[in-house]
């Protein structure tokens, strides 16, 4: 994954040729809520039926996610949230905890309950394990808060994986009782006592350990990095959580020397003061006589057209979302690369890019929740 500050300039090139590796597009269908479970006074663990004729669109990797979809009142909202167990048959798992002003999330932790039914989108995401296969692996993970549901999928397939393969977790909690699945760590500790090395680090309450008690600064990492899980014996790293702590865990890694293909990251939201709202579906007006940009997108095998005002520094996806409800995007904010689509034609500046790879970038794909056209026409293809 790549992130970028500023703005990036993206013109297709003219013969780049598309990743090797095709990945499905999500498709959203309804799925029964099974269970709700409570993990702690502001998360709770979902899991959802999948019926055997749904069964291969809802194949997953550990450490991919779902988006959620359901209407509220007039709003039709969408959520990402990535599944916290390794793979079962016939069932899915994900955990939600409470977000400050977050309009799902509350209705979730107080409304869902076992018969309801929920829009689910099939699995989606890259947040997986390609060191695990070689059955040597020393797999390694820094985890913060709900962080923990992508890594937890993660840790108990690559430990499963094979009886050489290891794995270390670092993971940070204000107390103890905001700690999502300790128990299912603690069991998991317990079948694996040898290959799974695991650090609870409290921000808020103090432990016997000095170092596993207090903020996870860059003071702390880099003692934590020298001793408890030292960076050359680690084959692969994973980092969940805020965005701060993401930035601080992959600054730190890098300056140990770490490549950056050896590091996986996820993020729910960037975090980032000053960034604008996602757009999703705002509306537009367009005035008589006005300078407009010519949105032209292909999706399931029908092109669409778009108007949209140059003023506006709509994005792509907004504009389509106009014109078509269907068109796949998630998180909206740049982070999950559901919206991914081939630049065909004309120019974009896309404000930013922390989901797509420099072989994605190369091979013309942008993120169209934020690209925003710099040309009078541009063309894009959700279907390749």
């Amino acid at each position: 994954m790549s992130s970028s500050q500023q703005p990036q300039h993206v013109e297709r090139p003219a013969s780049a040729p598309l990743p090797s590796q095709s990945r499905r597009r999500g498709a959203f269908h309804p799925l029964t809520v099974s269970a709700v479970r409570r993990l702690t006074p502001d998360a709770i663990e979902v899991a959802f039926d999948v019926p055997g004729e749904l069964a291969h669109a809802y194949d997953y990797e550990p450490g991919q996610y779902i988006a959620i979809r359901t209407t509220l009142g007039e709003d039709v909202l969408r959520r990402s949230y990535s599944i916290c167990q390794a793979p079962s048959p016939g069932e899915l798992k994900v955990a939600i905890k409470r977000d400050l002003g977050g309009v799902f999330s509350g209705w979730a932790l107080e409304n869902l309950a076992p018969g309801m039914m929920l829009e689910v989108m099939s699995p989606e995401g890259r947040f997986v394990s390609q060191a695990a296969a070689s059955g040597t692996a020393h797999c390694a993970a820094i985890a913060a808060g709900s962080g923990i549901t992508p890594v937890l999928a993660v840790a108990q397939s690559v430990l499963a994986a094979s009886e050489h393969n290891t794995f270390s977790l670092v993971y940070s909690n204000r107390t103890a009782i905001d700690t999502m699945f300790v128990d299912e760590l603690a069991d998991l500790k317990d079948r694996y006592p040898s290959r799974l090395a695991l650090y609870h680090v409290l921000t808020r309450e103090r432990r016997s350990s000095e170092l596993l008690s207090g903020r996870l600064d860059g003071a702390k990492l880099a003692k934590i990095l020298g001793t408890l899980v030292p960076v050359e014996s680690v084959d692969e790293w994973f980092l969940c959580g805020p965005f701060e702590l993401v930035q601080l865990c992959r600054d730190a890694l890098g300056a140990w020397g770490v490549p950056a293909d050896s590091i996986r990251y996820e993020l729910f939201t960037t975090g980032e003061p000053g960034i604008p709202a996602p757009q999703r579906g705002r509306p537009i007006a367009v005035d008589p006589g006005e300078a407009v940009r010519t949105v032209s997108f292909r999706l399931d095998g029908t092109t669409s057209t778009a108007t949209t005002a140059v003023h506006s520094q709509e994005t792509i996806l907004n504009a389509a979302l106009r014109v078509r409800g269907d068109v796949p995007f998630a998180c909206a904010g740049g982070v999950c690369g559901t919206c991914r689509a081939v630049l065909r034609a004309g120019t974009v500046d896309m404000v930013e890019n922390y989901a797509l790879e420099q072989e994605e970038l190369d091979a013309g794909y942008v993120l169209t929740c934020q690209s925003i056209p710099t040309s009078d026409r541009v063309e894009v293809d959700y279907d390749t």
